[in-house]
């Protein structure tokens, strides 16, 4: 299965997949290429030391969403990649439904919360101020819905009264990078 990360940021998610890669832990996954709609995104450094072509694609002019040429310029470019799993890592735009239909094998999202609590931006934050005494992650199919898909699976985070919020981000970010590899893996073998 050829696997397509698109990310925005520093990539801890894309490094925790080509780390479990680089340990033959993926299955039958294997990934074939980084995209970043930030020129400079830390995310893009992780190519070359892992062996992963990676590259910046301009989105357009709007920050959360694609204009319809680059839109069209990541349908191609992951076109081009023949992939199989498109594996939204960070990736901080809204996809639009023409997106998804080029897809339609499949684009999962890992989202810092246990859905459907807490959707969006922030949602370690808003866990946090809500006082939740347990949170996580949830990888999930990506749907128009912004983080409303199928929950593909989920990984719960204790919340202590010893713990801040840092340390709750420390905690979900931990069990997002056990998470994402083991689903990816999983459905390499569907």
């Amino acid at each position: 299965m050829r696997v397509v990360i698109l990310g925005s940021g520093r990539g801890s998610n894309a490094e925790a997949l080509l780390a479990a890669q680089q340990e033959g832990q993926l299955g039958d996954a294997r990934v074939v290429q980084i995209f970043s709609d930030r020129v400079a995104a830390p995310i893009l450094a992780l190519g070359p030391r892992f062996g992963v072509p990676a590259q910046f694609l301009d989105p357009g002019p709007f920050k959360t969403k694609f204009d319809d040429a680059g839109e069209e310029r990541y349908i191609e470019a992951v076109r081009k990649s023949a992939a199989d799993l498109v594996v939204l890592a960070g990736f901080m735009r809204i996809l639009k439904p023409s997106f998804m239909e080029a897809f339609p094998q499949g684009i999962i999202n890992l989202h810092p919360s246990l859905l459907p609590s807490f959707p969006g931006l922030d949602a370690i934050g808003q866990a946090w101020r809500r006082g939740v005494k347990i949170t996580g992650c949830t990888v999930h199919r990506v749907t128009s819905e912004v983080d409303g898909g199928p929950i593909i699976d989920q990984a719960v985070v204790q919340v202590t009264s010893e713990d801040t919020l840092a340390t709750v981000e420390a905690k979900v970010h931990a069990a997002e990078h056990l998470l994402l590899p083991a689903v990816v893996a999983r459905l390499s073998k569907q």
